[in-house]
């Protein structure tokens, strides 16, 4: 166990209720939609502590009316959620290694990177981004705190610092020359509480002509899907074009490229630069934006009404369908699972178990609601009647990979943006 692992594990649970924006320091913060209290999503339950509590947190998701930035109001101390029993890890999604794949030989080719290159992943996982580049002779470097994945991707051959990206951990790796041409950051910073010291440290480390790219879902996705689900305490930031515009320029950087991404119900790319050269995929953005509001409170007010909806149509179709004797399990042991099943209610008297790829979650149990984790194997050994796609943003790399199932006679149901049965063709929105 890492030192600060055990810290945590010694010292009760820690939060804090911010009273002023994470990114400006604003305090006109105006919540919009309360979840209620919760367990930490991604802190998967162990047989032998089933009976013991777990640590809830509120909550709550406010916007600020200074910057635009979406963000909850609550944050829980990093050391409870990311380090030495974290149990993400991300090669075990096919498509997610698919498109971190593209993303690195496409920089590869722009970039002209080789030899005398320095890439740098921040929150790098078990190496399935970094290592493209090791392949070809490029070096790189991986920052992240977990003990799991960071040993997985040494094992890899993937150099990696088990610790957080901090300002002071920028400013050492600056002093010793390791500045980088290409700086990744996936799915990262909405995941950081000292959001300006996580942007000034990525400054500090990126070369005056190098690039970082980083990927972030995209709050217009969330906002018009009901992607409620993805908001949980390890998310403490969804963002906007316009907020992260703002954030980028207070520390002398620039977003000068976005692209749009259908990855986990909708993304963006940013390509972010020291210099400033912003192309028209920006200002467009930033129109649109503007146009639809998005930079103003108003824009979010009817978003707790549609949850609330959405809950009432999953719950009562899930009700219908027990009652009609049929049962039920679930697909991803996700964090988004988590909030779905708490705060929808959903326990054992709906569904009887979820299975997921990842072995490490195997034999543990949601959050919350206890459910059982179990092998994806455990599908076609029951044959439940209807499987809930908690992990529904890879809803058809699960229907490809699960096709005897569909075949059989199973059905899936997605419930985002409204719950539907799916029938394993490509979704399209």
């Amino acid at each position: 166990m890492t030192s600060v692992a055990l810290a945590a594990a010694n010292s009760p649970p820690r939060s804090e209720c911010i009273s002023s924006c994470r990114a400006c320091g604003g305090n006109d913060l105006e919540v919009f939609l309360d979840l209620g209290t919760t367990p930490l999503a991604d802190r998967l339950v162990k047989a032998s502590t089933a009976d013991q509590c777990e640590p809830s947190f509120p909550l709550q998701v406010a916007f600020c009316a200074d910057c635009s930035l979406v963000q909850i109001t609550e944050t829980v101390a990093p050391e409870l959620l990311f380090t030495e029993d974290y149990p993400y890890f991300s090669s075990f999604s096919p498509s997610l290694l698919a498109h971190s794949r593209e993303n690195a030989l496409g920089l590869l080719h722009r970039r002209r990177l080789g030899p005398e290159s320095l890439v740098i992943e921040l929150a790098s996982n078990d190496g399935y981004l970094l290592k493209n580049y090791v392949e070809r002779g490029v070096p790189v470097l991986g920052i992240d705190p977990a003990e799991g994945p960071a040993a997985a991707a040494r094992q890899i051959g993937v150099p990696t610092l088990e610790t957080f990206f901090t300002r002071a951990l920028a400013q050492r790796l600056a002093a010793e020359g390791r500045k980088a041409d290409v700086i990744h950051a996936n799915n990262v910073l909405a995941h950081v509480a000292d959001t300006n010291g996580f942007i000034a440290g990525l400054r500090t480390i990126l070369k005056y002509d190098g690039v970082a790219v980083i990927e972030v879902p995209y709050v217009k996705s969330l906002i018009e899907h009901v992607e409620f689900d993805t908001i949980y305490h390890e998310h403490l930031c969804y963002f906007s074009v316009t907020a992260l515009d703002r954030l980028f320029r207070r520390h002398g950087l620039f977003l000068n490229e976005i692209e749009h991404l259908a990855i986990h119900g909708g993304s963006l790319r940013l390509f972010v630069e020291c210099i400033q050269r912003q192309g028209a995929s920006v200002r467009e953005q930033l129109a649109l934006e503007k146009r639809l509001g998005i930079d103003g409170a108003e824009y979010y007010r009817t978003f707790s009404s549609a949850v609330a909806d959405l809950r009432h149509h999953l719950v009562t179709l899930l009700r219908r369908l027990k009652a009609e004797g049929k049962s039920i399990a679930a697909y991803g042991a996700a964090a988004k699972g988590a909030t779905m099943l708490n705060f929808c209610g959903i326990g054992s008297d709906l569904i009887e178990f979820v299975v997921d790829r990842n072995v490490h979650k195997h034999g543990r149990l949601m959050p919350g609601c206890k459910l059982p984790i179990l092998p994806v194997e455990a599908l076609m050994q029951h044959r439940p009647d209807c499987v809930l796609l908690l992990a529904w943003n890879f809803s058809d790399e699960i229907a490809a990979q699960q096709k005897p199932y569909l075949v059989g006679g199973g059905q899936f149901i997605v419930p985002v943006p409204r719950p539907r049965f799916y029938d394993g063709k490509p979704a399209s929105r």
